[in-house]
């Protein structure tokens, strides 16, 4: 019977990984539309330091690394999540549950995933502390359901996300901890007594106030020990955006397609965010999805937008087709990356790369490759992507701009799409000013170009066709 689990559930994660459901279908957060600013100075200071960052990593890692299946969903129960409809839902789920006794990342390595991330030009880090599953990876005074209570547990790196922190602090990152709002293992959240249907609280909270309470007294308590006991903390990323106040369903969630309990699912965020700003102040909140004070950057998943944005966001994508690891999961090409991640930096986003380690504890050798490739585009051109911010005109055909923070340099971006560089680039608009030198970003020399109208054209140095440019190729100037 083990096996014939086994198999389904990675059956599963590649049935969620290569379906053409709707997104809200494959568990994938909207895009919220409106925006609130926030109004304390230090988490103004601390947004303003965010935005310079521009590219960080988000670890998903836990249970579901064991068999190499899409994280937590395979035990929702909803119509577009397949398993091996000869096995009945609950045997599944006590399957997965029982996968605590094989998690042992006995090579557990966070200062290689630190190495890795610092190579590919990343600046801030998200790792998920717990996912909807309700299994903790860290050392949480209240529940049992974690890797320090297990084949792990004597290790002295049981518990994992300090360790996790600590690597990417001494690598200057800014640290982010991913908490799931929805906990399907807690039992005040999903009760034995009642079926799952859905994702979900699956009682009346009107009719079972008591027990509510006891999930938010649990949610607070958990928040709690990730701000006090863990050190430094930049933002707290709050994911599972159905477990919201019903004041805050609008029409544009409803047109999500989700169920929304007639009580919505209000954890108390103004006492959450006191706590955790009180612990840490100046920490940015994403609340994801739920417009207002707590939602300090967007995070549109999985997608690029289609226009500029001019409020604090962020696109969360995954460098292979899972946000964890599934065996075989192709990974994107290096240039991929990169074009997305100019795109997104011109449109005045930050890109959040998904990269899942394996349940032994380390990243694959090809997911450390294609980090140093990404890196190594990074390191010539990161000027024009790091400390940068959008202007008006962010895009000429396959040419993005940035600007610097100071406004004094433009930088254009060409994505190359060949093989071979080209031997001169085109874009219209945003015209150096006259007289003006525009250099390469990568070697720092004079490039040779021309104005006809409000079309510039630019020489590619030979020089650069002997460097690791195919990508994109980045130039500075001064505007007019």
């Amino acid at each position: 019977m083990w096996r014939k689990i086994k198999k389904a559930a990675g059956l599963a994660g590649i049935w969620c990984l290569c379906t053409t459901a709707g997104a809200q279908e494959q568990g994938i957060h909207q895009q919220s539309t409106l925006y609130e600013w926030p109004t304390d100075p230090l988490v103004k200071q601390k947004l303003d330091q965010w935005q310079d960052q521009k590219f960080g990593m988000i670890i998903h890692w836990g249970l579901y690394a064991v068999p190499g299946i899409i994280e937590s969903w395979s035990i929702c129960s909803e119509d577009w999540i397949g398993r091996d409809s000869t096995i009945p839902y609950d045997t599944y789920k006590q399957w997965y549950w029982g996968l605590r006794r094989d998690f042992n990342p006995v090579r557990f390595n966070p200062d290689q995933w630190a190495a890795a991330a610092k190579a590919a030009g990343m600046r801030y880090l998200v790792f998920t502390t717990k996912h909807h599953d309700g299994f903790n990876m860290f050392d949480t005074k209240q529940s049992d359901f974690k890797i320090s209570n297990g084949p792990f547990a004597n290790n002295p790196k049981a518990d994992v996300a300090k360790y996790v922190f600590d690597a990417f602090r001494k690598q200057g990152f800014m640290i982010g901890a991913y908490f799931s709002k929805p906990d399907w293992h807690n039992e005040n959240y999903w009760w034995p007594m009642y079926a799952t249907p859905d994702r979900n609280v699956n009682y009346d909270i009107k009719k079972f106030p008591w027990r509510w309470q006891k999930f938010k007294d649990f949610t607070y308590s958990q928040i709690s020990e990730l701000m006090h006991n863990y050190g430094r903390m930049d933002i707290l990323w709050l994911d599972g955006g159905w477990v919201r106040p019903i004041s805050t369903v609008t029409e544009e969630v409803r047109a999500w397609g989700m169920r929304i309990p007639e009580s919505g699912q209000d954890i108390d965020m103004p006492k959450i965010a006191a706590m955790a700003r009180e612990a840490q102040p100046g920490i940015l909140m994403v609340d994801r999805t739920v417009h207002g004070p707590y939602e300090n950057y967007q995070t549109p998943e999985q997608r690029v937008p289609d226009h500029r944005i001019n409020n604090p966001w962020e696109s969360c994508m995954t460098l292979g087709g899972a946000w964890g690891y599934v065996p075989g999961d192709r990974l994107k090409p290096a240039s991929k990356v990169i074009h997305t991640l100019v795109e997104i930096v011109a449109k005045g986003g930050s890109l959040l790369l998904g990269v899942g380690p394996q349940a032994d504890g380390t990243l694959t050798a090809e997911a450390v490759s294609r980090l140093n490739e990404i890196g190594r585009w990074l390191k010539e051109n990161g000027a024009a992507i790091y400390n940068t911010r959008s202007i008006e005109q962010y895009h000429s055909g396959q040419t993005y701009f940035t600007r610097s923070k100071d406004g004094k340099t433009t930088y254009a971006i060409t994505l190359i799409q060949e093989p071979e560089l080209p031997v001169s680039i085109q874009w219209q608009g945003n015209l150096p000013r006259k007289g003006s030198v525009i250099r390469s970003v990568a070697t720092g020399e004079k490039v040779k170009w021309t104005v006809t109208g409000d079309l510039v054209t630019l020489q590619v140095p030979a020089k650069l066709k002997t460097m690791n440019q195919t990508a994109a190729l980045a130039f500075s100037f001064v505007n007019d």
